[in-house]
């Protein structure tokens, strides 16, 4: 059985210092997204042996709205056309044919099949951006502790019992980094954007005085805090009863 504390073991503010915050768990990285789409669309001309050449390069000509894209998918429709009316009539030279026949279907197919490759990565931009990443977590975190307000709004008791709020306490439920400032400790508050100790533990003093707080606003009021905390209040604190 642990025995009393120390002198040297009381914080500076007359308290035991408190145990470090359990950590909190990381958002899931955002999926890897399929770039099969844009592999599909790259080999369509050769998939198709060049038939699908026009239908390919318009579709990047509208998404990128390019006119040289749009002018391409037109030069390869033209010579698809030729090749087919050449050969529906069955007539003329046959090295003017073959000639014919090379531009509009090895064009189309070769030709196509080097250009879509190349355009490949700005048609279909690759997702792994870090900045994207970042903000994935960041949105990922906000849902979180909208759906932990949720639950506290429905089941106060079952919030209170997943220590929603309760960075201080080990847990299992990800609320997204909520602090309930009804219930929590100086440390726990001080870690709020803005805040600082002293703020802190106003906050608590403020908070066993009048036995507790329903919103961001009231406790900004309530404690006299700057103005300009508020609105980040209102996005990371709960206020169970």
């Amino acid at each position: 059985m642990p025995g009393p504390a120390r002198p040297q073991d009381v914080g500076p503010h007359g308290h035991l210092p408190q145990p470090p915050f359990p950590p909190r768990m990381p958002p899931p990285p955002p999926p890897k997204s399929s770039n099969a789409a844009g592999i599909v669309w790259a080999l369509a001309p050769l998939l198709s042996c060049g038939w699908a050449t026009p239908f390919t390069m318009g579709y990047a000509a509208a998404k990128l709205r390019s006119g040289w894209l749009a002018l391409s998918a037109a030069i390869y429709a033209i010579g698809l056309v030729a090749f087919i009316l050449n050969v529906g009539v069955g007539g003329g030279d046959s090295d003017v044919l073959m000639l014919l026949t090379f531009l509009g279907t090895g064009g189309s197919w070769l030709g196509g099949t080097i250009h879509s490759l190349v355009i490949r990565e700005s048609v279909f931009p690759s997702k792994n951006n870090p900045n994207d990443h970042a903000v994935a977590m960041a949105q990922h975190r906000r849902d979180l502790r909208q759906q932990a307000r949720e639950l506290a709004e429905r089941d106060p008791a079952l919030a209170r019992e997943l220590r929603i709020g309760r960075p201080d306490l080990p847990r299992q439920y990800d609320d997204g980094g909520l602090v309930d400032v009804n219930h929590a400790p100086v440390e726990a508050i001080a870690t709020l954007p803005g805040m600082t100790y002293e703020l802190a533990e106003r906050v608590v003093e403020v908070r066993r005085n009048v036995g507790g707080f329903v919103s961001a606003e009231d406790m900004s009021i309530a404690v006299d805090l700057p103005p300009r905390l508020t609105a980040e209040l209102v996005e990371m604190t709960i206020y169970l009863p």
